[in-house]
């Protein structure tokens, strides 16, 4: 009977979530400085009438909190969300980190998710109209919103920053989008259009020449081409809009520093400025000799195209997708590398070895780009190896290219994969959530506890064992 006595005596009960569970106090003690070593009876979750500990959280978390009481090792249950494990763990004062490894694995997968939706969220992808009061946070004039001083530039201003940099807030919005993205189309058709031998103009010099007869003679000669007159309109027209276009979103962007900042801001910047530096250049430089170079730096304009990002969340993900996957390209270009001075290296001293009096090797530099043609599966066959030693570190080469470019591939294709059905999930994810308000239970104020238990009918045994029969609990509660 003692012993039985000192046995319940050592036994703790855990209400959690509606499920009980029994163990021993010693068990609970084998790490501190946790919430379930610090048991006591004092506590205010505990009943005395019951003899348990209540404790309102996730039971199916809490079983494998006790199993690492009991055993020292902490397993991750796969039917929990990772944030709602790691919260539970916080709770009762557990250390996320000693998730056993063959959990560990599965356990952070949900940090992995939860870095891709902050990047999303960066990218702005949602199409969701926000409230006047995210609007006025965003555009820092809460406290007049909420004053109802709004002015009208105040107004004004976000009106005019989602006409032209949010395609999908209207439908305004959307034709000044389609605008924007014809103007884009036809100024990089028209830059690619005027280089055509058929879209330019020769420029004819008429100058005088004496004939053998010692008379004068005129000649016309061709000095150069131009691009015809009709392709200088349409850049003024692109330019205009595109001028336009970048005034208006400057004033009424919420961020002057981080506008300025924005790559593809810059891009739209400066191939803007690039038009108006050729004019002047035509204007005032075009007598200087080699003045075509100057033109060269009119390449910028094709950059334009990144302007398209804003209107395609795909090319967003795109370019995110390469970013993340700075590290594995970054891996593939090392192997690259290595790969190309290794086979240069091999192949000229490999036509050197036999009688090649047609060797296209002449040099390490030379090799250097069969060795990039070939490990990248291009091939011009501008230059080949004639030697069979040659042609053996030429079939190496090309397998090893086709192995170290399809390596990375896998990584790149998963990180887009993932950005992709996040984005498509964030799409479908309905908008509009109730609110749930954190409300912590209220008891009154226990003054006088007076419980009596009637025992009848006990019936004695041989066996240590008690028939209870008959109980009656009374609480008696006096309000202050």
């Amino acid at each position: 009977m003692n012993l039985l006595n000192m046995d319940a005596e050592n036994r703790v009960v855990l209400n959690v979530g509606g499920i009980r569970h029994e163990t021993y106090k010693a068990t609970l003690k084998k790490i501190p400085a946790t919430r379930l070593s610090r048991l006591t009876e004092a506590l205010a979750n505990y009943d005395p009438v019951l003899n348990e500990y209540f404790f309102d959280r996730h039971p199916g978390v809490f079983a494998q909190v006790l199993n690492y009481y009991r055993t020292g090792k902490l397993h991750y249950p796969t039917d929990v969300c990772g944030p709602l494990f790691e919260e539970e763990l916080e709770f009762w004062g557990l250390d996320a980190n000693q998730v056993e490894p063959c959990c560990w694995m599965t356990y952070t997968q949900h940090r992995d998710t939860q870095e891709t939706l902050a990047v999303l969220d960066r990218l702005d992808l949602d199409t969701e109209k926000p409230t006047d009061e995210e609007v006025a946070r965003k555009f820092g004039f809460e406290e007049d919103y909420l004053k109802g001083t709004v002015s009208w530039w105040q107004h004004l201003k976000p009106q005019m920053w989602s006409l032209f940099d949010e395609p999908y807030s209207s439908n305004a919005a959307k034709i000044i989008g389609v605008i924007s993205v014809f103007f884009i189309c036809v100024s990089i058709i028209s830059f690619c259009l005027k280089t055509h031998p058929d879209m330019r103009v020769p420029v004819i010099r008429n100058y005088s020449v004496t004939t053998a007869n010692q008379t004068q003679s005129w000649a016309l000669d061709k000095v150069q081409t131009n691009a015809h007159i009709a392709f200088f309109y349409i850049e003024c027209v692109c330019n205009a809009w595109f001028t336009l276009e970048i005034l208006v979103r400057f004033i009424s962007s919420p961020n002057k520093c981080e506008f300025v900042k924005s790559s593809v801001n810059i891009i739209d910047y400066i191939a803007t400025m690039s038009f108006y530096i050729d004019l002047i250049l035509q204007k005032y430089a075009s007598h200087v000799e080699n003045a075509d170079i100057l033109e060269f730096f009119s390449i910028i304009r094709i950059m334009r195209l990144f302007k398209l990002t804003r209107h395609s969340s795909g090319l967003k993900i795109l370019i995110q997708t390469f970013r993340a996957s700075a590290k594995e390209l970054t891996l593939l270009v090392f192997f690259l590398v290595l790969g190309i001075v290794i086979f240069a290296s091999l192949v000229y001293y490999a036509e050197r070895i036999q009688t090649n009096p047609h060797n296209d090797f002449n040099s390490i530099p030379l090799g250097l780009w069969w060795a990039l043609v070939t490990m990248t599966t291009v091939g011009y066959g501008d230059m080949a190896p004639k030697t069979y030693v040659g042609m053996f570190v030429g079939a190496l080469c090309a397998l090893a290219g086709v192995l170290t470019i399809a390596l990375p591939v896998p990584v790149i294709v998963s990180n887009f994969a993932m950005y992709y059905s996040h984005t498509q999930a964030r799409a479908k994810l309905p908008k509009k959530r109730r609110r749930v308000i954190n409300v912590e239970p209220t008891r009154p104020p226990l003054r006088n506890y007076i419980t009596s238990i009637n025992f009848q009918n006990s019936k004695p045994t041989n066996e240590v064992s008690i028939k209870q029969t008959t109980t009656a609990v009374h609480f008696c509660y006096t309000r202050n």
